[in-house]
């Protein structure tokens, strides 16, 4: 069993890179991708890790694109993390996200939800907060049940409490990808193009852009749909992935590698990924 999709709290997670290691490797985990929003900072300590503990780690990152509806998530796989241009490039998205925290926050406080940026900040753990953590700090004080009816009444797109920001176009996110030696996959295609003939036909355009991979296993999917999602790659020639997308804290029904017990990224895409990058040079132990 692998988990190429996982957080960490140098973005929206709970868990350290250390930490997450330990669990992967006390869950019989084979391999585990650091995919952390839009930065690479914690590749180090997570490779220090996978070292220590003798398990196979791969660097990665989830790439939030541009586009017109729906939610386009790119992750990157096997990037180079002190690629100059890429990480120029996820500074000045960071630096949207923390524009975008303040618009949130006051909000928040707007719709009478009282928060204030320390007890956000203080559910992080890192120095990148996330929507998430709005979402904790929301239940924390009393104002909503879950994070599920945090993000559905204040924080998913179009609630009273979102605030877009800037985000690379999915042109430039599968380019710089590329550019620091990774392969770019398209992750939980269905929040952006749920219908499958549509979504073919977007794949095949991005295919010309550089997409590598689809992520076929994800633990929200029906069973038939990671079937298409497998037949799409097939056809296509794309590498099929699959990950928890585990935050922790942030979505507690979640475990790293099993989801919500039912659910695993078999072995068999691991070889497929690694033998589309160009390099092992931000692989750990293959």
């Amino acid at each position: 069993m692998v988990d190429l999709h996982v957080h960490s709290t140098f973005s929206d997670g709970s868990d350290t890179p250390e930490q997450l290691v330990a669990l992967a490797v006390s869950g019989g985990l084979r391999a585990m991708a650091l995919t952390d929003h839009d930065n690479l900072h914690g590749v180090p300590s997570f490779f220090a890790a996978c070292r220590e503990k003798k398990m196979t780690g791969i660097s990665g990152v989830e790439i939030s694109a541009e586009v017109p509806a729906g939610t386009l998530h790119i992750l990157g796989y096997g990037v180079n993390p002190n690629h100059a241009e890429f990480l120029e490039q996820l500074d000045r998205v960071l630096d949207g996200r923390a524009w975008r925290n303040e618009k949130i926050l006051a909000r928040l406080n707007e719709l009478g939800c009282t928060l204030t940026w320390d007890e956000v900040a203080a559910l992080a753990g890192s120095e990148v907060v996330g929507r998430p953590h709005f979402a904790q700090a929301l239940v924390a004080r009393g104002y909503v049940a879950s994070v599920h009816e945090a993000f559905d009444r204040f924080l998913t797109k179009g609630a009273p409490a979102y605030v877009d920001r800037y985000r690379l176009t999915p042109a430039e996110g599968i380019r710089l990808i590329r550019a620091a030696g990774g392969v770019a996959v398209m992750a939980h295609p269905y929040t952006w193009q749920p219908e499958d003939t549509k979504l073919e036909s977007a794949l095949r355009e991005l295919q010309t852009l550089g997409l590598g991979g689809i992520e076929a296993y994800y633990p929200d999917y029906m069973p038939e749909r990671t079937v298409t999602y497998l037949r799409l790659a097939r056809k296509l020639g794309l590498v099929a992935t699959g990950g928890t997308d585990y935050h922790g804290a942030a979505k507690p029904d979640l475990r790293l590698g099993s989801a919500r017990g039912h659910f695993a990224t078999p072995d068999e895409v691991l070889a497929p990924l690694l033998a589309a990058m160009p390099s092992h040079d931000w692989v750990i132990g293959a």
